[in-house]
């Protein structure tokens, strides 16, 4: 009867992180997407210069990229680091006080639902199969041998990105260019509703409403840039 809950607890941190990791991919490759089209189409509107479109995107795509990179990276190792000192702690907590350490289990195993016999029960068992691991569950929400890896977090960032920026970069030099404004706007649009819709789904929220933010963000964007680079060209910037 206990074993049921504490596995499908396992599977649903599982799943659950899966589609943090799916919607993180997701909106990384949202913001290259907007990000480098802000850039190439601001360039476009002083030049029509495709080496210096060309140079732009990708120097827009690197510096994103790394800075998507760097910044996960930091983020998830300061997680990672809190995760093993709460690890650490609860583990001199077991082998200093492991009555009351039960206790403890047994009560949040109640406040689940459990019956007081039945929560006792599932705590003494868990706590016999890996004591730490049961109390990283069901207390702290941690799966112990499941913990994210910094370094893998930074490269899925880093690869977003990069797939999202390679579309407005290709869509801008790869034209002739009387196309290359329409192109990218029209591809750029049309990823963005992509992206909507799979931010939407993933995160169980209304399609409609996230795609049209989504949407009008980065035709905001490249508006905004595409008449600030017009104006520099005009001026002679």
């Amino acid at each position: 009867m206990t074993e049921p809950t504490h596995d499908n607890e396992a599977h649903g941190g599982a799943l659950g992180s899966r589609l943090n990791w799916l919607r993180a991919a997701v909106l990384g490759a949202n913001d290259g997407i907007v990000s480098t089209a802000g850039i190439v189409v601001g360039v476009a509107g002083a030049t029509a210069d495709r080496n210096a479109l060309l140079t732009a995107g990708l120097a827009g795509l690197l510096a994103g990229s790394m800075s998507m990179a760097a910044g996960e990276y930091v983020s998830v190792s300061t997680q990672r680091d809190s995760e093993l000192a709460a690890l650490a702690q609860e583990k001199r907590e077991l082998k200093e006080q492991p009555e009351a350490e039960l206790e403890e289990l047994t009560e949040l195993l109640e406040r689940r639902g459990l019956s007081r016999e039945v929560a006792r029960e599932a705590a003494v068992q868990l706590t016999e199969r890996d004591a730490l691991k049961a109390h990283a569950s069901v207390e702290l929400g941690i799966d112990p041998d499941e913990l994210t890896n910094p370094w893998n977090a930074a490269l899925a960032s880093f690869l977003a990105f990069t797939v999202g920026a390679l579309l407005p970069l290709l869509a801008i030099v790869l034209p002739p260019a009387s196309r290359r404004l329409p192109v990218t706007v029209v591809s750029v649009l049309a990823a963005l509703v992509l992206t909507g819709w799979a931010s939407a789904r993933l995160g169980a929220a209304s399609v409609g409403p996230a795609v049209l933010r989504n949407v009008l963000g980065g035709a905001l964007a490249m508006a905004v840039t595409y008449g600030a680079g017009s104006l520099l060209g005009a001026v002679g910037v």
